[in-house]
């Protein structure tokens, strides 16, 4: 099923993000994973697309195993910005060939490997140029990456919000979030998209936090903002691990059901590949979740 026509008909969603295992780790490791988050009973289930091969392979593998065999819809990650345009037409025939229908458009990080060849020319320098062509490709549904707190790499927040604007005006069938830690934000970026007359929907991207190092690589990552309820619950527990993960879990709940009763388009937790802070953040919300007109 396309995610476009799941979001008309079950709003809001709720789904998750898996990553392929790194390269040291056999991609069985996956599947005990999805086996879990299967009994969550989730909308879909997205994943990730690893930088420069390092785990491209196994995306195809995963998105088909979690659709074909867990019968769950799925979403592919797909980065352009190190692939050619034959090798994105190979991924998008791959795709179509495991029934897979949603793709997520995206530019990716350019690893530093190829940041230090001088001979590296980018094929795709934008999100919107990939966008373009899976349309020509055929019918897929397509989402996108936006920011509520502007892309890391954006110089302001208004070029961030005019090159999502060319995005979707590109045709995105909805969008998927960052994290994020503070709901304002969040809400503030839906009246901005609001000003811009862009209606697409928006998938607010949760991630529950369990420990410092997390925290510290993410904010490095994303730039995002610790609002003070956030950063009393980092001093109160920063060194109790146990504590800090049932707060942070806690956090990510509070959150959710904030997005929830305000009507949000949809949740996507960020699992980093652990079901049971999933499992614990699904059991909390479920009553509210069974409330929803689905």
């Amino acid at each position: 099923m396309k995610i476009r026509d799941m979001l008309l008909e079950r709003k809001p969603t709720v789904s998750f993000e898996v990553f392929p295992p790194k390269r040291d780790y056999p991609i069985e490791t996956i599947h005990d994973t999805i086996k879990e988050l299967k009994d969550l009973h989730p909308d879909f289930i997205s994943v990730t697309y690893g930088a420069a091969g390092s785990t491209q392979n196994h995306t195809v593998e995963i998105a088909s195993k979690i659709k074909n065999e867990f019968g769950i819809e799925t979403l592919a990650h797909l980065t352009c910005v190190t692939s050619t345009r034959d090798q994105i037409k190979r991924v998008l025939h791959e795709l179509r060939e495991n029934q897979i229908e949603n793709v997520l458009a995206l530019r990716g990080d350019i690893p530093e490997t190829y940041l230090k060849n001088p001979n590296f020319t980018p094929q795709y320098h934008y999100a919107s140029e990939l966008i373009r062509e899976i349309h020509a490709d055929g019918d897929w549904s397509i989402g996108g990456a936006c920011y509520p707190e502007g892309h890391v790499e954006s110089k302001n927040k208004l070029d961030d919000i005019k090159f999502l604007k060319q995005k979707t005006d590109e045709g995105l069938d909805f969008l998927v979030t960052q994290l994020f830690f503070d709901n304002e934000m969040f809400y503030q970026f839906q009246e901005k998209l609001e000003l811009l007359d862009i209606q697409t929907p928006v998938i607010a991207g949760i991630f529950p936090f369990v420990n410092i190092r997390q925290i510290k690589r993410i904010q490095e990552i994303s730039g995002c903002n610790l609002p003070p309820k956030f950063l009393r619950i980092l001093d109160r527990y920063e060194h109790s691990p146990k504590a800090l993960q049932e707060a942070g879990i806690a956090y990510a709940v509070d959150q959710i059901i904030d997005l929830l009763s305000s009507g949000v388009d949809g949740i996507h937790i960020y699992t980093m590949n652990k079901p049971e802070v999933t499992k614990r953040i699904m059991r909390s919300i479920n009553h509210v979740r069974s409330t929803l007109n689905r």
